[in-house]
């Protein structure tokens, strides 16, 4: 596919995947214009091995201004064609990082989940779902759903994060026993010490290939209200979520959002 092509169909499959949380984009040169002062940009990302399906998507919570906050995430997508791993890549970036956005801006915990970690003290933390994928996903879900990633790199995590910003940290964990791939990026950069950290857990290994992707936005206490749509207000009890709440939710979005689904 040329430039041009690869570019149309990032757009359209943005417009229709945040179609899905009611919110519509339009587009206006590489940036797709959203609600208010919100936009989605797109930059080209090949594939470290030069395959097709990568691509860079940022979202822009203020556009305009030139030191606004802007979410990148890098997501790579499967399929047959380039097309269909365009499509894919897109779909999984909205399923988890556009995901925790929403929930950002709507604070209605129904894209993701709210905490304040004792890990983090001064930290609001809000994880959009887990999509998980391969052979044996349910047994790699059920173990995210029961240990919490972001006390764990917590320590790892620390030294990264922005006081005067929003900070966006995916995690991407899997493959399979003696080649497992365990990656944390903040703000788009890949994080040594996280990775390393997120490797030694005990998240399960086996014989077949499994993967998860997640994606969790740091905002610093002091930073909130400018994070979020003037007058929003969290949902009763969104931003207290215990283990118990976290489960739930990650489990319930997980299964919603799987393939078929």
């Amino acid at each position: 596919m040329r430039a041009q092509a690869r570019l149309e169909t990032v757009q359209r499959s943005v417009i229709r995947e945040m179609a899905r949380y009611g919110q519509r984009f339009t587009v206006d040169g590489r940036v797709l214009r959203g609600p208010g002062t919100t936009a989605v940009a797109v930059r080209e990302h090949p594939g470290e091995d030069g395959s097709a399906g990568h691509v860079d998507l940022g979202f822009v919570l203020r556009l305009g201004q030139a030191d606004g906050p802007v979410i990148w995430d890098c997501t790579a997508g499967r399929g047959r064609t380039e097309e269909e791993k365009l499509d894919s890549a897109v779909r999984m970036w909205a399923t988890t990082t556009a995901a925790a956005v929403v929930e950002m801006q709507e604070r209605r915990g129904e894209h993701g989940d709210h905490v304040r970690p004792v890990e983090l003290p001064g930290w609001h933390a809000v994880q959009g779902p887990a999509a998980v994928f391969g052979f044996g996903s349910d047994r790699l879900a059920e173990w995210l759903a029961d240990n919490r990633l972001l006390p764990a790199l917590a320590d790892a995590l620390r030294p990264g994060l922005s006081p005067t910003g929003v900070t966006g940290v995916k995690v991407f964990l899997g493959g399979r026993a003696g080649e497992e791939v365990a990656e944390v990026r903040v703000d788009g950069a890949v994080s040594d010490p996280a990775s390393a950290a997120l490797r030694a857990l005990g998240w399960p290994r086996g014989e077949r290939l499994c993967w998860a992707r997640l994606f969790v936005l740091l905002v610093p206490d002091e930073q909130e209200a400018q994070a979020v749509p003037a007058g929003s207000a969290p949902a009763p009890g969104a931003t207290q979520g215990g283990p118990g709440v976290l489960r739930r939710g990650l489990l319930a979005r997980w299964r919603q959002a799987r393939p078929g689904r």
